[in-house]
């Protein structure tokens, strides 16, 4: 949310399984087809291309470098125009290594074509400073979330951290988007600290998009 223009600017998909408990995010992602992936979120952003002009997908360091995975991506990038993705390089640590030098060609394989690339995260698993640092200068955002942290913003340690990622963000033109804003009291010093967009259930809640061509996911 664009708190300076009060608008909603995108929507960040989350894939939930319907299990004998409810909806629940899946235990293992291997088990849906890249074809599936495709269909499912292109579907779910056909239900919201009235509203918004972006879309955010989270990917971690192995999904990202799936040939079969950024094939898919592509493919609905193409599908949806004028809709933007935005790719969002999670924090997730994996069992596998990817250097950065690995990472880039990926990252441009999707900004070439129009996507953004966003860094989700950052300061946390792997997506610590020293760990992106070169990966910078390629993305178009920059995602600090406060619910892994738990001062939260009412921390001076966590605002002056903030700080330096709002100072990097200029640096490279970049947006910065503060996630796990839960009440008025972190919605205030976010106005304080000039950070118009944000995220969190002050704002509002994850919704079901449930999807006519599939029971099983959402």
């Amino acid at each position: 949310m664009n708190i300076a223009t009060n608008s909603i600017i995108g929507y960040e998909m989350l894939l939930k399984e319907h299990t004998p408990d409810g909806w629940r995010v899946p235990t293992s992602f291997d088990s849906i087809t890249p074809q599936n992936w495709t269909e499912l979120f292109v579907a779910s952003t056909k239900l919201l291309s009235l509203k918004i002009h972006s879309v955010s997908v989270n990917l971690d360091r192995r999904q990202l470098m799936n040939d079969d995975i950024a094939k898919s991506v592509i493919d609905a990038q193409e599908r949806m125009r004028p809709m933007r993705v935005v790719v969002e390089l999670t924090e997730r640590v994996g069992k596998v290594p990817f250097t950065n030098a690995e990472l880039i060609p990926q990252i441009q394989q999707f900004t070439n074509r129009g996507m953004d690339f966003s860094l989700d995260d950052v300061d946390s698993g792997d997506n610590h400073y020293n760990n992106i640092k070169d990966l910078l200068p390629y993305a178009d955002e920059i995602k600090f979330a406060l619910q892994n942290f738990k001062q939260g913003l009412m921390s001076p340690n966590i605002r002056q951290e903030l700080d330096t990622w709002l100072g990097i963000t200029h640096q490279y033109n970049q947006r910065l988007v503060l996630e796990g804003i839960e009440d008025e009291v972190g919605d205030d010093i976010a106005n304080e600290m000039g950070i118009n967009i944000r995220q969190g259930y002050y704002y509002g809640k994850p919704h079901l998009l449930a999807l006519g061509q599939d029971k099983s996911f959402a």
